[in-house]
Formats: C-alpha cells, structure tokens, sequence
C-alpha cells in the first residue's frame, strides 16, 4: 500500500472514530476534543488526496450517524464476442464499469441494472454477485471516502446505445484491448478477474 493511501485510510478511520465518538458523546468536553479529531482527519486526507480541507468536510456535511463505508456497485456485462462494457465518464475522462453509489431503495442488483440503463441505454438481467473488494486491498488511488466495490455480472438483453449527461462515450471492449481506465473506479486486474469469473461460473464470490 502507497504512502498517500495509507494516509487516506488512516483519516477516514479518525474521522470515523471521531464522529461515532460525537454520536454517543455525553460531555462538551469529549465534544471538543472528537471535532478537533475530525478536522485533523480532514488535514490528513488533504495532504494525501491533495484536496483542500473544507472541500473534505463537505464531503461530510450533514453525516452525523455511525460512520459505515459508502458501497459502489458495478455491473459487468459481456456481449457474444465476450467483450466487457464500458463507459468513459465526463468527470475524468477515463473508462470504467457503468454504476455508480448504491441508492437508498434499491437492491444492489436493482443499482446495477438501473445505472446500465442511465449509462449507455442497454437494459441488462442481474445474474449473480461475483465480488465485494475493500478498497484498501487493492491499488486504487486514495480518495477521501472508504468503500466496499460490489461487482455484479449482468446478462445483456437488449437496448441500443443512448446519450447521458454524465457519460461521454461507451462501448464493449476486448478484456486484453482495454482503454484507459477510471482507476478509482476500477482496476484492469479487476476487469481481468471477471472475466475469469464469467468464463468459470462455478466460481466462487470474491469477498476481501
């Protein structure tokens, strides 16, 4: 793990204490001394992610709960040519699996289906789950928040390609000819492995 993730993790994790801390508090003392925490937490996550302070906090703005991770689901499709679909998304300009933050109300199955629709226009079948990775064990770049990835294969049923707001481009893509990756997102050695996991069903589900 690199210097900067590591960082990052230890971060989320003070601020994590720090806000169960605030949640359960009973003295303005322990108040002051969990919000002190918090924007050290902040201070830390800058120096590794290089955002500014205040625009963590924002981040965070209105959490006041028990702190749990933020889930990501990720729905991947193959077509007959067993090539992967992906999307190039507007905020970075890189590629990754269509999906997005899990949504209040849905089932992951649902979010993977719905965010292929959002995404490129297909409508696809949820088939199985076939992995859930903590970031912290893979090489993903830090960022402020800390995730667990679902990743859900999909059957492609129909659809065309359409616009989205937020997508720039989309298409299915050989998994040894892959595009420059949205490595927040998504891992080529990610990619990779489900492809194995497709190509064996029997398989079983990846969880860190």
């Amino acid at each position: 793990m690199d210097s900067q993730k590591e960082l990052t993790i230890i971060a989320q994790r003070i601020r994590a204490l720090a806000q169960n801390g605030l949640t359960y508090s009973l003295s303005e003392y322990d108040t002051e001394r969990y919000t002190e925490l918090i924007s050290l937490s902040d201070r830390i996550a800058s120096v590794a992610t290089g955002a500014a302070p205040c625009d963590i906090n924002k981040l965070y703005c209105g959490q006041t709960e028990y702190v749990t991770p933020k889930t990501d689901i990720r729905a991947v499709v193959f077509n007959e040519k067993n090539e992967i679909l992906l999307v190039r998304e507007s905020s970075d300009g890189y590629w990754s699996l269509p999906g997005g933050w899990a949504d209040i109300g849905f089932t992951p199955k649902e979010v993977a289906v719905k965010e292929v629709k959002e995404e490129t226009g297909l409508d696809v079948e949820a088939v199985r789950l076939l992995a859930v990775m903590d970031i912290k064990c893979h090489p993903h770049p830090a960022i402020p928040y800390y995730v667990y990835k679902y990743f859900i294969l999909c059957r492609l049923l129909s659809g065309t390609f359409t616009e989205a707001f937020d997508i720039l481009d989309k298409g299915f893509f050989p998994v040894d000819a892959l595009p420059p990756l949205s490595l927040e997102r998504v891992l080529p050695e990610q990619i990779r492995r489900m492809y194995d996991y497709y190509i064996y069903p029997g398989t079983g589900v990846w969880c860190d």
